[in-house]
């Protein structure tokens, strides 16, 4: 069963790219006491993730923040070389690239992705999320293909 509205956010420890290297960084440091925009991606670098899903979220940074939201998550089932590579090439500096490597977030969530029929594994669905000090009030997640329920405009609606 995925995490429902009403929910707390899993503890968790995910990974950050920094100009140190990857480090680690907890559930709990992200949502804490902040109201966070989580949006994941089945994969960086692919397709719809790096043509619609992520763009949406960096055009609209400044809007989602002035909304009142203190943090915006680009998480995906990648490491942090990637993610924090990703970021860079899609200009997101105003997002907190994270990478859940072995899916532990995303498993805890309820939230997993067969890809292996395209050779990706276990990933992400796409989805997005409002938390407020860590507890789930808005949770949007994709039924098939397409940037739709969880784009940035959509959450922003949300907001």
């Amino acid at each position: 069963m995925s995490i429902q509205v009403g929910d707390n956010i899993p503890a968790c420890t995910l990974k950050t790219m920094t100009a140190e290297g990857p480090a680690d960084i907890s559930t709990g440091d992200i949502f804490a006491g902040k109201k966070v925009v989580l949006f994941a991606v089945p994969g960086a670098f692919t397709p719809g993730c790096s043509m619609t899903h992520l763009p949406g979220y960096v055009v609209n940074a400044d809007k989602i923040k002035a909304a009142g939201v203190d943090t915006i998550v680009c998480m995906s089932v990648n490491d942090a070389f990637v993610m924090g590579a990703w970021g860079e090439a899609q200009n997101a500096s105003e997002l907190l690239m994270l990478a859940d490597g072995n899916g532990e977030l995303t498993a805890a969530m309820g939230l997993e992705l067969d890809g292996s029929g395209f050779g990706l594994g276990t990933r992400s669905q796409r989805f997005a999320l409002i938390a407020d000090n860590g507890v789930v009030t808005a949770l949007n997640v994709e039924e098939g293909a397409g940037v739709d329920v969880s784009s940035a405009e959509t959450m922003m609606e949300l907001l």
